[in-house]
């Protein structure tokens, strides 16, 4: 069976997470995928479209349809599944512009089966289709060490992530600084290609790659994840909550987004929507090593049940059950 994926940046890392980890599980099921990035040339992209019906499955990511690319697609001999896992209906602060409502619903109309990350994704989809499916992000969990806590009598909060979400970082300053006052043994940890400093804290600055990340989360002692409360942010679907999970750690989160679903309050971390809040829940855990270990064990057996090899056979069963027009 042929994919076509459809994507306009499959370096980012939203592809790498909802995409890129599932290709050797397509090709253990006779899927043959080819990825194909628009190019920017009119002539080019029409040649590229001419060829979809190459293919048993085009499979768009996050890629919402100027109107005269939707032209190509309905209709074709080649079923559509349109997949994202952001808020692209909106604008990145929240506010729902008329060429993103409309591009989203272009290329609503041009899908046979619409895959989201979450409920909230789904319910923006359900007033203008009928065929929607929820499949969480994935992780590889073995990849993810536990129980290398570095023994120097240091407390490491942990935040992962890009240089375009440090802005939901800065929100935590005040609480940090505070807390950094109280606790002399904090340190914040950064894993990211960008940094802030925030003053009065001690900040370790390690720069993802994919390979380092692993180790970074697997010293530190509690997993950060905050996040504003709009329209934008609440289709977020965080997937580093799955990672301090799967490295053993507690998190704490703002409750948007699938942070809701993925923490389990009190069980594998807590949900703090207030700056009170966040001190209060982040004292609970630096007060208690016990708790953060029962907590990041419990979470690391909750991230199992999000191994990319179970949602790689979900996301395979969906791409065949679409080429055959079973589902």
């Amino acid at each position: 069976m042929n994919l076509l994926i459809v994507s306009n940046n499959p370096k980012r890392g939203s592809f790498r997470d909802r995409i890129g980890g599932y290709l050797d599980i397509m090709a253990a099921h006779g899927i043959t995928p080819t990825v194909e990035v628009p190019d920017r040339s009119l002539v080019k992209r029409i040649h590229q479209y001419r060829q979809m019906d190459r293919y048993d499955v085009v499979l768009l990511h996050k890629k919402s349809l100027p109107l005269f690319d939707a032209a190509f697609f309905k209709p074709r001999k080649a079923k559509v599944i349109f997949n994202y896992d952001d808020a692209i209906m909106f604008n990145n602060r929240g506010i729902p512009t008329r060429t993103h409502g409309q591009r989203f619903r272009r290329s609503l109309r041009a899908a046979d089966v619409v895959l989201v990350g979450s409920s909230y994704l789904a319910q923006q989809a359900a007033p203008y289709h009928d065929n929607i499916r929820i499949l969480p992000l994935g992780l590889n969990t073995n990849k993810y060490r536990c129980g290398t806590r570095k023994q120097d009598g240091k407390v490491r909060l942990v935040w992962v992530g890009r240089p375009v979400t440090l802005g939901y970082l800065e929100q935590l300053k005040p609480v940090i600084r505070e807390l950094a006052g109280q606790y002399p043994s904090l340190v914040l940890r950064l894993v990211c290609e960008e940094f802030i400093d925030i003053e009065g804290v001690a900040i370790e600055k390690i720069q993802w790659t994919p390979e380092i990340r692993y180790r970074a989360l697997a010293e530190a002692d509690i997993g950060l994840a905050p996040l504003p409360d709009n329209p934008f942010t609440r289709g977020k679907c965080t997937f580093k909550v799955l990672e301090y999970s799967a490295s053993g750690l507690p998190v704490v989160a703002s409750p948007v987004g699938t942070n809701v679903d993925h923490v389990k309050d009190g069980v594998t971390g807590h949900l703090a929507a207030t700056p009170d809040q966040w001190l209060q829940k982040l004292r609970i855990l630096l007060d208690n090593p016990a708790l953060r270990s029962d907590m990041g064990a419990q979470g690391r057996e909750y991230a199992r049940e999000f191994d990319s090899a179970i949602v790689g056979e979900k996301f395979c069963d969906l791409i065949l059950q679409t080429a055959r027009g079973s589902l």
